[in-house]
């Protein structure tokens, strides 16, 4: 279980410097990658059908909603890619590990 997956989004928040971020990316699922500007990170989910992938789409608005920090996603009929970045302040983040180790968390209900 990551690190951040107990914590809240604040609304206060700073950007991180590169080292933080390699760090934070340790701490939760190796499928997520950094962008090649480093300013946001990314996971494809796969999933069998739409109604699977629709499901967890929901559940990720839920986690969005409740944590107040939206991710973009693109949705396919069998597949979800999910990005976080926090536009406020022009990168990542500890926003953006919060809510990832949540969509994490997902799966393993």
């Amino acid at each position: 279980m990551s690190i951040f997956a107990d914590k809240h989004c604040e609304t206060k928040t700073s950007l991180l410097d590169p080292g933080e971020v390699k760090s934070h990316l340790q701490e939760i699922s190796p499928e997520w990658q950094l962008a090649d500007d480093e300013k946001s990170i990314s996971r494809t989910f796969k999933f069998k059908n739409y109604y699977d992938t629709m499901s967890f789409v929901n559940v990720v608005a839920m986690v969005a909603h409740r944590q107040d920090h939206h991710p973009q996603m693109v949705v396919n009929y069998n597949t979800c890619r999910v990005e976080y970045s926090t536009h406020s302040v022009g990168g990542l983040s500890l926003n953006d590990f919060i809510c990832a180790a949540r969509v994490d968390g997902i799966l393993k209900i």
